[in-house]
This record gives C-alpha cells, structure tokens and sequence, in this order.
C-alpha cells in the first residue's frame, strides 16, 4: 500500500491531483484539512495558521501510518493585506503558506520510507522574471515575515503588502525544498523533493479572502474564457501534474528540485537568484525551526 499524506485537497488543483491519485489501486490518501473533505475523501482536522493544530494532524498521521511514501504540502492562502495574525502571534499568510508546513515536514519527515516524494507548492510570484502582477520579495527573513510590523521595509499600501507577503511565502517553499533535499538524511534516503509551481491557474480558491470582484474575474477566468490568455493554465492540467510528481510517474531531471507548469506542461527552470542562495536556505531552515519551537542544531 501506497501512504499519501496532503493538505490543501478540498478544491482547485489539491482536489483534482488527490481524486486522481485516489483512483489508483492501492493508494491511502491522508488528508488534512480545515473544513469537510470532498465526497468520497476522507480528512483529519488540520489549520495551519495553528502550530497545535498541525501537532495535533502530525500525531494523527502517526497513530494511522507509521510509514508516509509521500507527502504533498499543497495548500495556500493569498490576502489582500499583511495585517492578519494567527493565534501565535505570525503574519497569517507566511504562517499558513510556510511555518505550517515547514512544522508538519519537520514532524513527518522520519515516517517517510526510503525513495519517498516530498512536493511543495510553490508560485511563479517568487521570482521578478516572471513578471507576475504581484510585487517580487525582498527577502527570505522568518522573523520579518512572521513580525512583518518589525520590518523597516513593509509596505505602507496594504494592497501590496499582502502580495509581497504571498510570493514571499513562496520564495520559502523553494528555499526549504532546497534545504530539504540537502540534509544528509534526505540524501541517504533518497528522497525525491520538488518544489512545484502550477503557474497561474484561475479558477481555484487562492484569492478565497479578496474582494468579490477579485474572487469573480478569477472564477471567470478559470472557464472556457482561460484560451483567450495562453499563459494561462488549466486546473486539469495543474492537479494531474501535482498528482503525478506526488506518485513519482514524473520526476526532477537529477539536481532539480524546481517545476514549474507553462502552458499546461511541466518545465524545469532554475528558480529566482534568491531562491538559489544557499545561505538564506541555510537560514530560513534554521530561523523558522525556532519560531515553531523546534530544535535548531541541525542544517
């Protein structure tokens, strides 16, 4: 039996890639999720804007599979604004987006076999070539992401504050992809770590929290009216290809760990220059296990 352990599968691309993966004979999908699972799926209780209750999924996951051959950390959340704050005390987009995920890895990782899958969702927006239509980082800083307030550089514009915050966010799903696939331990095992990038999909529940205008033209744009933007994915596309790097049937040319989704086809471009510096990966690995109280001495 196949173990799949995934957040973020009750709708868009997270629902398409976990029914597919559903249908394929001996798979066990584990879900987590805040709300009710899909018809047919089943979920345990999992809000990543709380470090307890990520504990408490992670205990969960323990007590039903003692082995995980893969874990999909899909889920996302995009504000208009960096003013939220989670129950312990963190900008909410980079809490749910990276520090709840990056706990849940952490705690899951000895359960995952040898030759296991680790997959993050990550966004174009991480990287200024890309051009997207939210403002690019400036930096990988935990403490600042977390405590955005302490940060002399925050935007004043709450707009544009909470799209920095979001591809922040994702400049750290990369950067913790490459931290992961460093640890000796993950090299020892052989595990296959992605960083996943499903470009721009209309149609899903990322912009859930915008204005309604917002949520309408995203919604609209995931329907037939997508063929007029040919950048563009498909929400078939971007779940079938989540699903098939989760299961291994596609697989990172050897010393990537980045795809990215172009034109409803899996690429493999290198990531933003951020993305590639070790020494930020090396301290949003270290800087985030402090945050969510986790033991810093190791890489």
């Amino acid at each position: 039996m196949t173990t799949i352990v995934m957040t973020g599968a009750t709708s868009g691309i997270g629902e398409i890639a976990a029914r597919k993966m559903a249908t394929v004979p001996g798979n066990r999908l584990i879900l987590g999720a805040r709300g009710r699972a899909p018809r047919g799926l089943n979920a345990y209780r999992l809000d990543l804007a709380s470090l307890d209750s990520v504990r408490s999924f992670a205990d969960a996951v323990g007590e039903q599979a003692p082995e995980i051959d893969a874990l999909v950390l899909n889920a996302g959340l995009s504000r208009t604004d960096a003013d939220g704050r989670t129950a312990d005390g963190f900008e909410t987009t980079f809490a749910v987006n990276h520090l709840g995920h990056y706990l849940l890895l952490r705690l899951l990782l000895a359960r995952l076999t040898d030759g296991g899958v680790v997959v993050l969702t990550t966004s174009g927006t991480h990287n200024p070539a890309e051009r997207t239509l939210l403002p690019p980082p400036r930096h990988a800083d935990a403490r600042l992401l977390a405590h955005p307030d302490q940060d002399p550089d925050l935007d004043r514009e709450p707009r544009t504050a909470g799209g920095r915050a979001y591809a922040s966010s994702k400049l750290c799903t990369v950067l913790t992809a490459r931290a992961l696939a460093a640890q000796p331990e993950a090299q020892a095992r052989r595990l296959t770590v992605v960083a996943y990038d499903p470009g721009p999909t209309p149609g899903t529940g990322l912009v859930r929290e915008a204005p309604l205008p917002v949520r309408a033209g995203w919604w609209l744009l995931g329907s037939p009216l997508r063929r007029i933007v040919p950048r563009f994915n498909s929400r078939a596309a971007a779940g079938r290809a989540l699903a098939e790097l989760a299961l291994g049937t596609a697989r990172p040319p050897a010393g990537h760990v980045h795809a990215a989704l172009r034109r409803d086809r899996l690429t493999w471009p290198a990531p933003s220059d951020l993305a590639l510096r070790d020494d930020l990966m090396t301290k949003l690995w270290h800087d985030s296990a402090a945050l969510v109280g986790l033991p810093t001495h190791s890489r």
